[in-house]
C-alpha cells in the first residue's frame, strides 16, 4: 500500500504541466462532486416526495370511485380495472382487516395508515378511507370501514434516482477529464516560453556557445522577465569569454614570441660554450672543464626544453607549420634510426607497412615519433621490448608504440599528456636519467590534434601502448573538397 509521503514525492517528480493538470482536474472534481452531492439529495428527495403524493392522490381518487359505486349500486365493480398502470395494484381492506381484491380475500394483510405511505415487498402503498357508510360488499362480507390501498413498486422511483445518480456521476466525471484537458493545454500553453528557453540553454550547453540569443516571448509577465534576464546574463558571460579568449591568445601569441625570440641568444650561448669546452678539453683546469660541462648540458636541456614549449605554443596560438603529403612509414624508419644509438639495451622492433602518406608537416611527426619511442626507452628498465608498428586501416594511418614495461598507472591514461606530469601521477616531477620534460606526450597530442588526428594510451599486455591515428592523404583530400566552398 502507496503511503501519502510516497505519493507525495512520486508527485514532486512529475512534470510541472502534469502537476497543473492534476490540481485543475482534483479541485474540478471536488467542486462538481459537493455540487451533484447537493443536487443530487435535493432532486432525489423532490422525486421521492412526487412519486409519494401522486401515489396517495391516485388512493384518494379510488376511494372516491369507490364509495361513487357503493352509493349508486351497492357493489364495487371491477376492483382489478382500476388500476391506474400497469405496475400498480387496488385492494379493498374491511374493517376487519381482511385484504381483498373484489371477493376473493389476499394472504398479505396492511393495516391502513391514512395519509402515510406504508412499504411492504418493495411496494409502496397509500391508503384511503372510503367515506361511506352501512354498506356491503358482495355475499356474506362483514359491514364496517372500506379501505382503498393504492400500490406501485419503489423500484419505479428508485430507477429515476438511479439514473440521475449516473447523470450526475457522468457529469463530474466528464467535468474533471475537460478541466484536466483544459489544464494540460493552459500549462503546455503557459510552458512554452519556458522550452524555448530549455532548448536555447541546452544548445548553449552543447555548443559552448553564449553568443546565442534567447527567444522573447510575446507576453510580459514573469516568463518574459526570466526570459529578458537569462538573455542578459548570455551577453554578458558572451563579452567575458571573448575578452578572455583575447587575453589568452594574446598570452599564446606572446609565449611563442616569447620562445621563439629565445632560441636565437641560447644558440648563440651554445655555440660559445661548446667552443669553449673544446678549448678547455686539453689545457684547461679540471674544475673549469667541469663547469663549462655542466653549463653546455643545462643549456642544451634549456634548449629542448624551449624548443617543446615553442611547439606547444605555435600549436596553442593555431601556427600550425607548413603541411603537405608525407609517408608517415618513412617518417617513422627516420625516427627509429635516430634513436638507435641512444637505446640503453632496450629492443626495437619495427613493424613497419609502408607507405602510409599523410598531409602533415614531416618535422612535427618525426618530433612526435621521437618523442613516443625516447618516452617508452625512458620509463622502461632495460631490455625491455620496444614495438613501432605502422601501417594503413581503411582510411586512417595507424601508428602505435608499445613496450613490455610496468606499463601506465591505473587512472593515468588520460593525464599522462597533460603538461609536465610524469612518473607516478601529477607531483612527481623527477625521471631516471634527468633528461625528461614532461612535455612530449603532450607535443604528441598536439601534433595528433593539429592533424586532425587523435592518439591514446592504454594497456598491452602488462607494458603501455600509444596509439596515434592521423587520416589518409587520400581520405584528408576529399574532406578539404567538401568543405572548401565553390569557385
Amino acid at each position: 500500500m502507496i503511503r501519502l509521503g510516497e505519493l507525495v514525492e512520486r508527485t514532486r517528480r512529475l512534470p510541472v504541466r502534469t502537476r497543473i493538470a492534476l490540481v485543475s482536474a482534483a479541485l474540478t472534481a471536488v467542486i462538481l462532486i459537493g455540487f451533484a452531492a447537493v443536487v443530487g439529495r435535493l432532486v432525489s428527495n423532490r422525486l421521492q416526495n412526487d412519486f409519494e403524493n401522486d401515489l396517495q392522490s391516485q388512493a384518494n381518487q379510488l376511494a372516491i370511485i369507490v364509495g361513487g359505486q357503493l352509493r349508486e349500486k351497492g357493489v364495487v365493480e371491477g376492483v382489478s380495472s382500476m388500476m391506474v398502470s400497469p405496475d400498480s395494484e387496488a385492494l379493498l381492506v374491511y374493517a376487519d382487516g381482511g385484504f381483498y381484491r373484489g371477493d376473493e380475500p389476499l394472504p398479505r394483510p396492511v393495516p391502513p395508515e391514512p395519509d402515510e405511505i406504508v412499504e411492504l415487498g418493495g411496494l409502496d402503498i397509500a391508503s384511503a378511507l372510503v367515506q361511506i357508510s352501512q354498506t356491503s360488499f358482495g355475499p356474506g362480507a362483514p359491514e364496517g370501514q372500506i379501505w382503498v390501498q393504492y400500490a406501485r413498486p419503489h423500484a419505479v422511483v428508485g430507477e429515476t434516482i438511479g439514473r440521475l445518480w449516473l447523470f450526475l456521476g457522468g457529469g463530474v466525471a466528464i467535468g474533471t477529464l475537460l478541466a484536466g484537458l483544459a489544464g494540460m493545454a493552459v500549462a503546455n500553453r503557459s510552458m512554452r516560453p519556458i522550452a524555448a528557453l530549455t532548448s536555447t540553454a541546452r544548445e548553449i550547453a552543447r555548443t559552448r556557445d553564449p553568443s546565442r540569443r534567447v527567444p522573447q516571448p510575446e507576453s510580459d509577465d514573469e516568463v518574459a522577465e526570466l526570459a529578458r534576464t537569462f538573455d542578459e546574463m548570455l551577453r554578458a558571460l558572451d563579452a567575458a569569454q571573448t575578452e578572455t579568449e583575447g587575453t589568452v591568445k594574446r598570452q599564446r601569441e606572446f609565449v611563442a614570441d616569447a620562445s621563439h625570440e629565445l632560441r636565437t641568444p641560447l644558440t648563440s650561448i651554445l655555440a660559445n660554450l661548446e667552443l669553449l669546452h673544446d678549448g678547455l678539453r686539453d689545457d684547461g683546469d679540471d674544475d673549469e672543464r667541469a663547469a663549462v660541462g655542466s653549463a653546455l648540458r643545462s643549456s642544451k636541456r634549456m634548449n629542448r626544453l624551449i624548443g617543446d614549449l615553442l611547439l606547444l605554443a605555435r600549436a596553442d596560438a593555431g601556427r600550425a607549420g607548413v603541411q603537405a603529403e608525407a609517408d608517415l612509414a618513412r617518417i617513422a624508419e627516420e625516427a627509429l634510426e635516430e634513436v638507435e644509438p641512444v637505446t640503453e639495451g632496450h629492443h626495437l622492433t619495427p613493424q613497419i607497412s609502408g607507405p602510409a602518406p599523410v598531409i602533415g608537416n614531416p618535422d612535427e611527426l618525426h618530433r612526435m615519433i621521437l618523442n613516443l619511442l625516447e618516452n617508452a626507452i625512458r620509463h622502461t628498465p632495460e631490455g625491455t621490448n620496444v614495438r613501432l608498428r605502422v601501417r594503413p586501416v581503411g582510411d586512417a594511418v595507424r601508428l602505435v608504440v608499445a613496450d613490455d614495461g610496468p606499463g601506465l598507472p591505473r587512472g593515468m591514461e588520460d593525464q599522462v599528456f597533460e603538461r609536465f606530469v610524469r612518473g607516478e601521477g601529477p607531483a612527481d616531477r623527477a625521471t631516471r636519467n634527468g633528461t625528461g620534460t614532461g612535455l612530449g606526450l603532450s607535443i604528441v597530442r598536439a601534433v595528433a590534434v593539429a592533424h586532425h588526428g587523435d592518439v591514446v594510451a592504454d594497456r598491452e599486455g602488462g607494458g603501455a601502448r600509444f596509439t596515434v591515428t592521423l587520416p589518409l592523404a587520400r581520405d584528408r583530400a576529399k574532406r578539404l573538397e567538401r568543405t572548401l566552398p565553390l569557385a
